[in-house]
């Protein structure tokens, strides 16, 4: 039996300013085990983003509990969040949120030299990181010489060069065109296949059917959870 990697009950998430106060989580259930592929998927505001930002440890909830790999996530200093997130969680964000003025090889190596990895070792993993994407030739070369598509590989690159558990992509393929997702996808399914928990967030449905589980969330709520057999992704929508 897998283990649980995340479990969260009743979780609430509340923002609130000197004149409004907004709930937008109200009340989330949710497991997710060990090597998933999940998708969560939902419309502007619906609260997937801010479930993303709990689940990654970005924020912290105003209700309820969430255990991440049997750890209570509320009982966390900002040491240990920041060591974990460092550790355990490859991030993936849609802007792909690469250093301008430094090259591809030093930005992937960015998570390991926060982490005391020695300069050596840094280089190697960074090195092979690119290699796995095919773009080790363009190592020394700024973001800003290669494509939207290639920038978002780097950020792959750079999520799993610190060999995380699990990797959260936030509408990782929202600035590509559709050849470039779907190589980026392709992506997502190797490292799936080498055992990583994969959540990716978001609003396209031919990217959440990559997944092997849809989670669908509206209005601060999972409205429906689906296991994704073939039979199911041939459906029309």
């Amino acid at each position: 039996m897998q283990e649980t990697v995340i479990k969260m009950r009743d979780v609430r998430k509340i923002y609130r300013s000197t004149t409004i106060e907004y709930e937008a989580l109200r009340g989330v259930d949710l497991d997710i085990t060990a090597g998933e592929f999940v998708s969560i998927m939902g419309p502007s505001g619906s609260g997937k983003t801010t479930l993303m930002n709990i689940i990654g440890l970005l924020d912290d909830l105003s209700g309820g509990s969430y255990e991440l790999q049997g750890i209570n996530a509320s009982q966390l200093n900002d040491n240990n969040r920041a060591m974990i997130r460092n550790r355990t969680i490859g991030f993936i964000f849609q802007a792909f949120n690469l250093l301008p003025q430094m090259n591809l090889i030093d930005n992937v190596a960015l998570p390991m030299l926060y982490a005391g990895v020695s300069t050596r070792e840094r280089r190697e993993r960074a090195r092979e990181a690119l290699r796995h994407v095919n773009l080790e030739r363009w190592s020394h070369h700024s973001p800003g010489e290669i494509s939207a598509g290639q920038q978002q590989r780097v950020a792959v690159a750079r999520a799993m060069v610190m060999r995380p558990a699990i990797l959260l992509a936030d509408e990782p393929t929202g600035n590509l065109d559709s050849k470039t997702r779907d190589s980026v996808m392709e992506l997502f399914h190797d490292l799936h296949a080498l055992g990583v928990t994969v959540i990716i967030i978001t609003h396209d449905i031919s990217v959440a059917h990559h997944a092997d589980r849809l989670i669908e969330i509206f209005d601060g709520q999972i409205s429906q959870d689906t296991l994704l057999t073939d039979e199911f992704r041939k459906e029309p929508s």
